[in-house]
Formats: structure tokens, sequence, C-alpha cells
């Protein structure tokens, strides 16, 4: 690209609500909305949608965005005492207007830096100080990379303890041709037989019927095939030790008011979380998490990627 490059751009989106698009030097780019610190976009260099929103989603808060990688913390799914998700996703965030750099040996310019901190209506139900530090960056190849950042800033003494998932919702081009590979032979927690443990026997996840599954003790490398478009979304992880597949199918979609009846066939929710133990951090420690997908040719599988290639520091 020319030097006219605008790496980063602050714009107004749907409603009027506040969004950053990032750019890369390729062409991929990415949207991310100040409500919720939600990605709700992610292109490659043809102009393709990587990630699925609804049809009718309508970005009007405090209702959450149906799509893109909603922010589960600091509780995910019904996990506790909060509301469904925790309420991290319908939160506006702060943008840093000058965060700490990449590492020198990277040349990574398509970034920014979210922040939310407790508010005095959070302590209303959760009463703790906190500080969430949400980096979001396009790798020189495209790649989406997320970095979270939870510090306890308690005055008080007092520990707290959360769950926690990025819930990435992929664009698949038919849910019936899409299959997950990297978590066969694991035990599960099954949502749909109340949390009940089971352990994955098939030789790769394919889908005909509602999934609601948190698998556990996962690596940190899952690929999710979608035959149909001929691509593969590799998703590494780090400090999120589960993984959440989910996918309404079409009973429950009829009962979802922001997703349209047939647009399960076009998603899949492949989260890297920390469900089963959480995570308890004293005053001043800090938790870390992070993911990175990347889009490859559909050749590739999760025993084939390169060794090589690991997760983006930060």
């Amino acid at each position: 690209m020319s030097r006219q490059t605008v790496y980063v751009q602050q714009c107004t989106g749907v409603n009027g609500l506040e969004k950053i698009i990032l750019r890369e030097v390729r062409g991929f780019s990415a949207e991310i909305y100040l409500y919720g610190g939600q990605v709700t976009s992610w292109k490659n260099d043809l102009g393709e949608e990587l990630l699925f929103v609804s049809s009718k989603t309508n970005f009007k808060p405090p209702k959450s965005i149906r799509g893109g990688i909603p922010i589960c913390f600091p509780q995910f799914s019904n996990h506790g005492s909060l509301q469904q998700h925790g309420f991290a996703r319908n939160k506006f965030w702060t943008l840093d207007p000058n965060p700490p750099p990449f590492p020198t040996a990277t040349t990574n310019r398509a970034f920014i830096d979210l922040i939310l901190k407790n508010s005095e209506d959070d302590v209303k139900h959760w009463p703790h100080r906190y500080e969430f530090r949400l980096r979001i960056a396009l790798g020189p190849a495209g790649d989406l990379l997320m970095t979270s950042r939870i510090r306890n800033t308690n005055t008080d003494g007092k520990s707290f303890t959360f769950t926690f998932a990025y819930n990435t919702y992929f664009y698949v081009t038919d849910i019936s041709e899409v299959r997950i590979e990297g978590l066969e032979t694991l035990d599960y927690l099954d949502n749909l037989k109340n949390r009940e443990r089971f352990t994955e026997q098939g030789d790769a996840i394919t889908f005909e019927s509602e999934v609601d599954k948190v698998y556990l003790s996962t690596p940190t490398k899952i690929a999710i095939i979608d035959h149909e478009r001929k691509r593969t979304f590799v998703l590494r992880k780090d400090g999120l030790p589960d993984a959440v597949v989910w996918n309404p199918w079409d009973k429950k979609a009829k009962f979802i008011s922001d997703l349209g009846d047939d647009e399960y066939k076009n998603m899949l929710c492949v989260q890297a979380a920390c469900v089963e133990n959480p995570i308890t951090l004293k005053p001043g420690e800090e938790w870390k998490g992070r993911q990175e997908i990347s889009p490859v040719p559909s050749s590739y599988c999760s025993g084939q990627l390169d060794p090589r290639k690991v997760l983006f520091t930060y």
C-alpha cells in the first residue's frame, strides 16, 4: 500500500456508536466498537467477511451486539450470579491514546488498546476494582490478535474470581459442511445435559444438530475447517485452557430475537475460554489471556500447522 495507508481510523458506526477501523498493508481490515470493546468485522485482502454478525442485531445499548467477538467477563454464560456473559460486552470502553508499543522486533502498526475499569454501577453487582486492558491488532499477514490483561486494583485487600471467554462468531458457508479438529478424545461439559461430563468420541467434530459444549484442557491450536469455502480458521490461544463450541441450530434459533431463523447455518462459535477452573487474582495481580486467528488454505489441519508459528507477544 502507499504511504497514505491509514492503519488506525476512528469514525462513527451504526446508530452513531464510535468505532475504530484497523487496516494492514496486505488489505486485511477489522472494525471494533467501543461499545463492548467488540470486534464486529474482520475481512481478508479480497474483502470477504470472516466473522458473523446477525442481520437482526440493532447496535442499541444496553443490548449486546449479536456476533463478532463479544468479551465475556467477569462471568461466562450463567456460571455465576451476574447477567449472562457478564457486563464487559455491555459497557463503553475507553481508547488508550498512547498505548505501549509492540516489541521492537515487530513492525506492527495496526493495533489499538482499549481499557475498561470498574464503575459505580458495577459495584452494585460485582464489588471489585479492576483494570481490563484489551489489545486488538492485525498481524502483518492479516491475523487477528487479541490480548487481554486483567488486574485486581482492589484497595481493600480482597481477591476476586472470574471466568472469561472470547465469544468468537466465525462466518461459515454452511454449518453442515464444517468440521473442527483438535478437540478429539477430550472431555467436555454438555450444557444441553445439565453440564454433565462426557468424552468426545469422533475423529473430528461435525454438526447436524444443536451443540453447546465446553471442552476441557484443550490444546493451544484448534482448526475450524469450512469445506464449502475451502478455508480453515486456525485458532491459537494462551492462558485459556477451555474451548466452547456453540451453534443453536434451527429450533433454538427461532427463539433468539436478534438472530434470523436461518442464520445459524452461517455461524459457528468457537470460544477460547477459561470456564471450568475460574481465575482468582489477589490485589495487584494480573492475568493475561490471548488468542490469534489466522485464515489459511483448507488443506491445512490442526496436525499440519507450522510449529514455528507462535502466539504474538505483548
